[in-house]
């Protein structure tokens, strides 16, 4: 038997993303910060995900500057965050020389752990990445997106987990991003990746269908090395397993951690306060159990959302034919996971055929899935949807990489900034180059004379998804759609 397993915490991350909409601000995590740093953990996950595009669009947070003041707080606690390889921390791909300028700046300003996983699981848009965190002396965890289909089989799981061996991981980690993986085919994939490679395995998972600590005792028992937890009130449902609750679930287990349970009351009385403070971004359905999310096979958060895109729609009595479509449209694209940013777009394309007719209106985001523009996909794009997306689109299918048909761009980057009177050096550039709107917008404020500044008004709270009409030409419309308060524009166009 191996030793206790190790607990990484993410209530500074993951732990407000999936409960309070990313809200935390910097400042309500400082009192947490002594806590945290001293129960041990290994690994606090602090920085990631949607937090840095939360801290600008509504926070008014640059976000170095959290990630510096938190790594100040917790100086023997290792920070991780959540990179999506050729996306950084956004939805397009972008040059190495942008992945390299970020990864060797968030190592400088204290991240250790990077884990980077690709929608799509295609480990070629995980190599840049891999790389530059090798580079800069970094610990590079290679992520295995956890789905189902005909072709997820923990055969290749286990396949992919060797491919991540090879580019060069320090270690794995399993992702269930939609808390749907039961315990046994946890066992079954920790197991096989134990026999096939020698990395630690790390596993991550949501209580949102009530398998989490269930899944995670699974994956222990099988010889996982970490699993992550938050800290209630941020915690189970569609967030992490709780630590308190999985040490009850470990008692008198050989693998259970020792951890200061006063200090982590201690955190949970803070967090309690903080998410009263919050109460205007929770919702109690994310609090929950939900079993649909079991029936759908779809992360709950994009169950929810969508209740509410077909209310604003007027198609809820075709709930069920949304999300019957969602295999269909995952199918012709080749099975790929939901994760972000596939999760929107799968999700908004299926809702656009139950409208429209299978495919009549075709996303950009979904045609440069079907063209290989994302990466390569799990199984084979039907032919049929690819032709139909070169034809619409106007462009051709690929097989390479897709950062390989990008010019590298920092020193454009550079100039962008320099031109419009905003600082130059390569924190800047490459939140430039994720958000530029934002970034300009954040020291718009920030530069504002005092004295004739407005008063900013609390941002109102979107809904999980809105609809918003963006441009029109002729038949053309382009729409934005704001999922879990994330941007996702697509084109549609009315054919006869």
């Amino acid at each position: 038997m191996q030793g206790s397993v190790v607990f990484n915490n993410t209530v500074l991350r993951d732990g407000h993303q999936s409960l309070a909409a990313t809200r935390m601000r910097t400042e309500q995590m400082l009192p947490a910060l002594d806590d945290l740093d001293a129960v041990g953990f290994g690994a606090l996950e602090t920085w990631g995900g949607a937090t840095i595009d939360a801290g600008l669009r509504f926070l008014d947070e640059f976000p170095f500057d959290r990630l510096d003041r938190l790594k100040e707080g917790t100086p023997k606690t290792p920070h991780m965050m959540l990179l999506r390889g050729q996306n950084i921390v956004q939805y397009a791909h972008f040059p190495d020389d942008v992945v390299e300028a970020f990864v060797a700046r968030s190592a400088a300003h204290g991240m250790d752990v990077f884990r980077i996983f690709d929608a799509l699981n295609d480990v070629r848009n995980l190599r840049a990445a891999v790389r530059a965190v090798k580079k800069v002396g970094k610990h590079a965890q290679g992520t295995i997106c956890y789905t189902t289909s005909p072709v997820h089989t923990v055969e290749n799981f286990v396949k992919l987990g060797e491919e991540l061996e090879r580019i060069g991981c320090d270690s794995i980690c399993v992702k269930d991003m939609a808390g749907l993986i039961p315990p046994h085919r946890v066992r079954q994939i920790v197991e096989g990746l134990k026999q096939k490679v020698k990395l630690p395995i790390w596993l991550h998972t949501h209580e949102t269908a009530g398998l989490g600590a269930a899944a995670y005792f699974a994956g222990i028992e099988a010889g996982a090395d970490a699993v992550d937890c938050s800290i209630v009130p941020f915690a189970n449902g569609t967030s992490q397993p709780d630590t308190v609750r999985m040490l009850s679930v470990l008692d008198s287990h050989p693998r259970k951690p020792d951890y200061d349970l006063e200090r982590l009351v201690r955190l949970r009385g803070h967090f309690e306060k903080i998410y009263a403070e919050l109460g205007e971004y929770t919702q109690h359905r994310n609090e929950v159990v939900d079993s649909d999310a079991l029936t759908f096979q779809v992360p709950g958060g994009m169950l929810s959302n969508f209740r509410n895109q077909l209310r604003e729609q007027k198609m809820e009595d075709r709930f069920e034919e949304v999300f019957a479509e969602i295999p269909v449209v995952r199918e012709a694209l080749g099975w790929i996971p939901l994760v972000t940013p596939t999760s929107q777009i799968v999700g908004v394309q299926a809702m656009l055929n139950v409208k429209f007719g299978r495919w009549k209106n075709f996303t950009p985001q979904a045609m440069d899935i079907a063209l290989g523009y994302y990466g390569t996909p799990p199984a084979e794009v039907d032919p049929e949807v690819q032709k139909l997306a070169a034809e619409k689109s106007g462009k051709d299918p690929i097989d390479v990489r897709p950062a390989d048909l990008q010019e590298p761009r920092m020193e454009r980057l550079r100039e962008e900034l320099k031109a419009a009177g905003l600082p130059d050096d390569d924190e800047h550039c490459v939140i430039h180059a994720m958000f530029p709107q934002e970034l300009k917008k954040y020291y718009q404020r920030k530069n504002a004379p005092a004295a004739s500044a407005p008063v900013r008004a609390p941002r109102p709270v979107p809904s999980p998804v809105a609809t918003i009409p963006v441009a029109a030409s002729g038949s053309r419309k382009a729409m934005r759609m704001v999922i879990d308060g994330k941007p996702v524009e697509a084109v549609v166009e009315e054919l006869a």
